[in-house]
């Protein structure tokens, strides 16, 4: 069987494309995967989905190096404009490990986290890794693939591109970012009674040492309550994850 060379030139878009959106997505192509690993996930991807790209008549010449290369810019731009959504999705999870990580106590040993590429305290992670977890277990990772694929239906390879507004855009990330500071809410505001609770200790009774005190009470106090905020929040982030999807392709819409 010969391969023209319009369809290796289709075939690399798709590539591109696929790349472009899986870097964005920790659970693919986060920075603690080896690149060879992400590459061979993407050449993967590409040999299962291009076979159900509408097919090239035989007469079909190959694009020119400049309309190529446009055509290659476009589809990083579209895999850039898919991934931003699961940016702000793993995104939001960050923020709200980090607002839970503030004031309980892990703060002072902060460690790269190589999941996100960024320096946060063991607090952080647990609740990321938790929370990648639960990504995990309810398939996300399945309704992601899916919805890679449905990319390619929306805008096929080398289409216009699309933008449905800013408006949108910016829409969507404050409602991921306040989703985000939503799910800290029950530790911070845990935390805060705590320190309250220790500052009227430290009136009542100035002789305690509030400082030496407070910090293995508000570890514990911070840990006890992330296990409970667990039982909460989780048909939260569920609901969150199962939007994934509908928010990776909200940005192709035209």
């Amino acid at each position: 069987m010969s391969i023209s060379v319009a369809q290796a030139q289709l075939f690399f878009l798709a590539f591109t494309r696929i790349m472009a959106i899986i870097i964005h997505i920790p659970v693919f192509g986060g920075q603690n995967i080896p690149t060879q690993v992400r590459v061979g996930l993407g050449l993967l991807l590409a040999v299962v989905l291009f076979p159900w790209q509408a097919p090239l008549p035989p007469e079909a010449e190959g694009l020119g190096l400049i309309a190529y290369s446009l055509a290659i810019g476009k589809e990083i731009l579209i895999g850039t404009l898919v991934g931003f959504a699961a940016d702000l999705t793993f995104g939001l999870i960050q923020i709200a490990g980090s607002a839970l990580g503030m004031g309980s106590g892990f703060e002072s040993s902060r460690i790269f986290n190589p999941a996100l590429g960024e320096a946060s305290s063991a607090f952080d992670q647990i609740f990321v890794m938790t929370a990648t977890m639960l990504f995990l277990v309810i398939n996300g990772h399945h309704a992601t693939l899916i919805a890679l694929q449905k990319t390619f239906e929306i805008l096929p390879l080398n289409s216009a591109l699309p933008f449905n507004g800013l408006e949108t855009v910016v829409r969507t990330t404050s409602n991921l970012v306040a989703t985000g500071i939503h799910l800290a809410l029950p530790v911070m505001a845990t935390l805060f009674m705590t320190d309250l609770a220790l500052g009227l200790l430290a009136r009542v009774a100035p002789q305690v040492q509030v400082y030496f005190l407070g910090l293995p009470v508000k570890v514990a106090v911070a840990l006890l309550a992330l296990g409970l905020t667990f039982m909460v929040v989780s048909p939260s982030l569920t609901g969150l994850y199962k939007a994934l999807p509908e928010n990776m392709l909200l940005f192709l819409e035209k």
